[in-house]
């Protein structure tokens, strides 16, 4: 296991699916809420330690948005993206894909340019400190109706020069992707990029919902297409891309433990599985140690490794050039390990 670990390290990795808010670490918490002042039900860092243990879905969504609360100024933002990116440099993640939930803000009363101007100056300044490239895609909260998302898609027009994609997130069941058709379909005529949650809780049908209604480009998590045959050779056949996150769905139970997790199925079945995060602040670890955990509870190869680490580039939303050059470099690397 060394050396998968060491191989682990030293691959160049792109992250697909992140939240942003969802890397809102403890001390982060607390300090953003004292340095705005802003009251908070925790008393010590270990009550908010332990605030982050949750067995589903809904509690984890509960804290997530509470969580919130402390972010209200660019420079906020700008730290916690900036606090992200330091860790992505540190697990030699080369390039991002993330997301942002502006509604879990503007519903606060915060204008739609506070927390994606804070971003963009932290993506920015990590381009040039760091090398490390990013896409950045704003989601549509499930739980809020259509209308909402309208009024959202309507607040980022002036930024839609720097935004690359909409996705899908929030509370699953009971909010099926054919909820958001209209206003996805108004993000596909504006040259939007289009991904979904779809399948971590809900049903294989809402994966045929995200295909068939949203037209999606990539699916998140997808864990419950496993259960439908014809569904999975639909997505191989496709190519399309699935952002899976093992430590996340460890921690909302959606497999009870991780060496129940179906990444070496997916592996094993051709589909272009991806290595991510997801909120690492909540649950247990960013994207090496999603590798890590993984690989020793599924018994993940050489071979796997370096195809989730391929996978992550053919899987982003970067030129064919820009992927290339990437699994150059992966070569390189597995060719020092072999």
């Amino acid at each position: 296991m060394t050396d998968l670990n060491a191989l682990i390290a030293a691959l160049p990795k792109a992250e697909l699916h992140l939240h942003l808010e969802g890397s809102l670490e403890p001390e982060q918490l607390m300090h953003f809420a004292e340095r705005n002042q802003v009251d908070i039900p925790f008393e010590t860092l270990e009550d908010v330690k332990a605030a982050y243990n949750f067995s589903n879905l809904q509690d984890f969504l509960d804290i997530y948005y509470q969580g919130m609360s402390v972010l209200l100024t660019e420079a906020d933002f700008h730290d916690l993206t900036d606090a992200y990116l330091q860790r992505c440099q540190a697990d030699n993640v080369r390039h991002v894909e993330v997301f942002f939930d502006p509604q879990g803000h503007t519903e606060r009363g915060l204008p739609f340019s506070t927390p994606i101007n804070g971003i963009l100056s932290a993506l920015d300044a990590a381009e040039r400190k760091y090398g490390i490239t990013y896409k950045l895609i704003m989601c549509f909260l499930r739980h809020l109706s259509e209308a909402d998302a309208f009024e959202t898609l309507a607040q980022a027009d002036p930024y839609l020069d720097r935004i690359h994609g909409v996705g899908l997130d929030s509370s699953e069941l009971g909010h099926p992707p054919s909820k958001f058709a209209k206003v996805f379909a108004t993000a596909r005529e504006k040259g939007l990029k289009l991904v979904a949650h779809a399948g971590e809780e809900g049903p294989p049908e809402y994966v045929y919902e995200a295909l068939d209604i949203l037209q999606i480009d990539r699916i998140d998590h997808g864990n419950r297409l496993l259960e439908d045959d014809a569904l999975i050779a639909r997505v191989r056949e496709a190519d399309l891309t699935l952002t899976v996150c093992p430590l996340s769905n460890l921690s909302l139970c959606v497999v009870d433990d991780l060496k129940d997790h179906p990444m070496k199925k997916m592996l094993d079945l051709g589909l272009r599985a991806t290595m991510n995060s997801d909120d690492p602040a909540y649950f247990g670890g960013y994207v090496n140690e999603n590798y890590r955990q993984t690989a020793m509870a599924v018994n993940l190869t050489r071979d796997d490794i370096i195809t989730l680490a391929k996978n992550s580039f053919t899987g982003s939303f970067l030129s064919t050039d820009d992927q290339a050059e990437h699994l150059k470099e992966i070569d390189k690397v597995a060719a020092a390990f072999v």
